[in-house]
């Protein structure tokens, strides 16, 4: 069963998954698509036909800009910014005011399981690839492999994560996770799970 708190903005036609959870002040335009067992937090902004996939929290005050497309599991830490104007402008050359037909807006994608920390800013077009970790306050201008852990202004990697999120270690050519065991291999600039190459 969904539940929108009395306070939230949530527009018509937006379709809401069995078990979502909308919370205080938080706004979701039409359009938007949220699968089943999401949380929108306090205060967070969910564009007009922004695509969210099951089980994907997004924090208090996160702004999450149409054409946002984010995948299964993802997580949004609070006050995250996914931008969506690659040469922002509030007038054109001659000083008149920009509509909204005005510009071409390009969007954020997030993959299944990634998550962004807190004050991040991812800005369009990027992908986040599956399960990496943007670290808290990072500016992501590039695309992050899967896996990767990615942090600073602008973001670099740091090193791998693995599905727990825990930073792997480098043991007998794979990359291991001390908290499950999970190994994967690195395979140029990215990683991939061991099993994927039997």
């Amino acid at each position: 069963m969904t539940s929108i708190a009395q306070s939230a903005d949530v527009a018509e036609g937006v379709q809401l998954g069995a078990g979502t959870k909308i919370w205080h002040l938080a706004q979701v335009r039409e359009g938007a698509v949220l699968g089943e067992n999401c949380i929108v937090g306090r205060g967070a902004y969910v564009g007009s036909g922004v695509q969210i996939g099951e089980n994907t929290k997004i924090q208090n005050y996160a702004l999450v800009y149409e054409p946002a497309k984010l995948g299964k599991g993802v997580f949004i830490g609070p006050a995250v910014v996914l931008t969506n104007d690659t040469y922002p402008r509030s007038v054109s050359p001659d000083g008149s005011l920009k509509s909204a037909h005005d510009w071409e807006p390009v969007g954020v994608t997030i993959e299944d399981g990634a998550s962004i920390g807190a004050r991040a800013v991812c800005i369009a077009p990027v992908t986040i690839g599956r399960w990496a970790t943007v670290a808290a306050g990072a500016v992501v201008a590039k695309d992050v492999p899967a896996f990767a852990l990615v942090a600073g202004v602008p973001a670099k990697r740091l090193g791998w994560v693995g599905k727990a999120g825990v930073p792997l270690r480098a043991e007998d050519g794979f990359w291991v996770c001390p908290q499950t065991g999970a190994k994967y291999i690195e395979d140029g600039n990215s990683l991939k799970e061991a099993e994927d190459d039997a």
